[in-house]
């Protein structure tokens, strides 16, 4: 893949320049390199050094500058991962040796990336710095799957929840999963297959019905893209047999029956698609 410069984007407006000793917080999305917003990708076009997340991949990196430093700071749960801490610090050290820092995370720094606990390192350091959000997995993942986060027959309301919290466990402290069942129609869950069993226990418990559709989305927007659709009582079970690892988003909801209707990659190879996948035709309402 090409390398792509500030010089060759071709653009009515400017785009910022990139100034020594600052810090940039960027999102990459969910996978697929052409979901890069512009400020990311000027961004890479001007890092000296860019410290990126396990989520980051090939593709995304080689829009770097030639000559660009590439620090792997990535954590992926049950494997040694770098502490939180130390990154902060590398970023701090980094911008204070005149460095041009690009921190680049999957997603959107501010959505489950910790990108809020840096950038306050950094604001505490006095580094200047710069957030470039980036497309969440939780809405641009589920987009690539045929699933929308909202619409308009299933849902005015959805809830983003991590699967886990800062120890790894499921996050029972300050979640409140009855009023979380009954107060949202669609919920996103990020960073939830090491504990779907649990979860998926936890709202049935709430009541939420078995019957109730689910689809997990693992390695969203990338060539090898699995989607896996089920009911929320037999998720555990099914995610099992399988095989599906992370990285994964599980969105549980009506909207997950709008994928018979709009998978638009699977109509690329030859899926027929249904126009009326929540059945209203059947049920007598206007489409």
């Amino acid at each position: 893949m090409a390398n792509l410069t500030p010089a060759m984007i071709d653009l009515p407006f400017p785009l910022p320049r990139f100034d020594p000793g600052w810090v940039w917080l960027a999102g990459a999305g969910p996978g697929d390199p052409g979901l890069l917003t512009l400020n990311a990708v000027n961004a890479l076009g001007q890092a000296d050094v860019v410290v990126y997340d396990a989520l980051v991949s090939r593709d995304v990196l080689s829009l770097a500058r030639p000559g660009a430093a590439l620090e792997f700071a990535g954590k992926r749960g049950g494997r040694p991962s770098p502490k939180q801490r130390d990154i902060s610090l590398r970023l701090v050290a980094l911008a204070r040796a005149g460095e041009r820092v690009l921190r680049l995370k999957g997603g959107d720094p501010f959505v489950f990336g910790r990108g809020g606990e840096e950038a306050l390192a950094l604001v505490e350091a006095g580094i200047p710095f710069r957030i470039l959000p980036g497309v969440t997995a939780g809405i641009g993942g589920l987009a690539y799957a045929g699933i929308p986060a909202t619409h308009r027959d299933t849902n005015h309301t959805v809830t983003f929840i991590t699967g886990h919290n800062a120890s790894g466990l499921v996050p029972d402290d300050g979640l409140d999963w009855q009023a979380i069942a009954r107060g949202s129609p669609v919920l996103v869950l990020y960073m939830a297959i090491k504990h779907l069993a649990p979860i998926t226990d936890r709202l049935l418990a709430a009541g939420r019905r078995a019957e109730e559709p689910l689809a997990v989305v693992s390695r969203a927007s990338l060539p090898d893209q699995r989607v896996l659709e089920t009911t929320l009582g037999s998720a555990a079970v099914d995610l099992a047999e399988a095989g599906i690892e992370p990285p994964a988003v599980v969105v549980l909801g009506e909207v997950v029956r709008l994928r018979a209707g709009l998978d638009w990659l699977g109509a690329l190879a030859g899926r027929v698609l249904d126009a009326d996948p929540l059945g209203r035709t059947a049920r007598g309402e206007a489409v």
